[in-house]
């Protein structure tokens, strides 16, 4: 098949590529516009494959997206571009509702168009698959209780309100255009490739540098991890064997507060780099707890029993094996993260693509 990936250079996008290429013989269409956290170096392993092809466009540009789609022809979609931070939608929530909300709308149009045109037999293959998040829920309140597929939508942050929006859009042109869509709910990833803005990424640098280690409110907020390439299997599994019209939760079954998170990364560090900044004799020292984030939720959790059962997709990583290969990772890679914090990633250069 020929499968067009939205996203494709960021950090969830560049996994589920990574796995595409390496362990299907599908061909890739890899559709990124290349913003501050798109880097075509997490795809160095796979981008000379004779299946991968690099299409820089936005999402937001239906003239660029029919052109693809003339192009190129997919099979199926996978659709992962957004923008995914909530700090940076407190601060500019105008980026989030373009890129999430009308760059979704107009990817519906663009895919119900070609969807159209396509013959009986491969109508019946196509799919389109919606990319989301559990903070579309909001968050949970007691400790037993779990996000499931039926639970109320209830967005805190300009992010997940945008996240929530583009859900609504997907499920009414499954309804009312017929389109074939699925809809994927995932919990907080982490792992390799992981741009330095986010928790984990941001604790292990900044350690590394002697730098203070922030930690909003009394870090207690809780969160299920989830590795990221054990997320890029789910889906894929979702996307050759999920039910059209239905949603699936994607958790890691890893419920780890903030605080907890911040001082395992502290442990692993003293273990695997030792020698620390001048003036730091223990890692954790760095720990400061700063002001909370506006609208914080409290605590996130997913059942993921229905993909479990119905699909047969578990985790394969506990949090503390896939932290281990997440802390050595970034020790290893230092060119990747290093050429990130200076911007020289953003230097890089597209090259020839392959046609398919």
């Amino acid at each position: 098949m020929r499968i067009l990936v939205t996203g494709g250079a960021g950090f969830i996008g560049s996994a589920v590529v990574r796995h595409l290429i390496n362990h299907t013989e599908h061909h890739i269409i890899n559709l990124d516009l290349l913003t501050y956290a798109g880097n075509l170096e997490s795809l160095e392993g796979v981008s000379d494959s004779e299946r991968y092809c690099f299409e820089q466009a936005d999402i937001c540009d239906l003239t660029s997206l029919q052109s693809i789609f003339a192009r190129h022809q997919p099979d199926r979609i996978m659709h992962l571009a957004a923008e995914s931070h909530v700090d940076r939608s407190i601060e500019g929530p105008g980026q989030f509702i373009q890129t999430n909300v009308i760059g979704t709308f107009n990817l519906l149009q663009a895919s119900l168009a070609h969807y159209t045109g396509l013959n009986e037999t491969e109508k019946a293959d196509f799919r389109f698959h919606h990319i989301s998040t559990d903070e579309v829920y909001g968050d949970l309140h007691g400790l037993d209780d779990l996000f499931t597929e039926e639970t109320p939508y209830s967005p805190s942050s300009p992010y997940s309100a945008s996240k929530a929006s583009s859900d609504h859009l997907v499920r009414a042109w499954q309804r009312t255009y017929g389109l074939p869509c699925l809809i994927t709910n995932c919990s907080n990833n982490y792992g390799p490739y992981h741009f330095p803005e986010k928790l984990i990424p941001h604790v292990i640098l900044n350690a590394l540098a002697g730098k203070q280690l922030p930690v909003y409110g009394d870090g207690m907020q809780i969160r299920d991890w989830l590795f990221v390439e054990d997320h890029a299997r789910a889906l894929c599994t979702v996307l050759f064997s999920g039910e059209v019209g239905e949603t699936y939760n994607i958790g890691g079954h890893n419920e780890k507060t903030n605080i907890e998170v911040v001082r395992s990364i502290c442990a692993l560090l003293e273990e695997y780099a030792p020698l620390k900044p001048e003036g730091v004799a223990n890692y954790s020292d760095l720990i400061t707890f700063v002001k909370d984030r506006p609208g914080h939720d409290v605590r996130y959790a997913i059942d993921a029993s229905k993909i479990e059962r119905e699909l047969g997709w578990t985790p394969e990583e506990s949090f503390e094996t896939g932290l281990r290969k997440t802390v050595i990772w970034y020790l290893e890679n230092k060119n990747w993260w290093q050429r990130v914090l200076n911007g020289d990633y953003r230097l890089q250069r597209i090259g020839a693509s392959h046609e398919l």
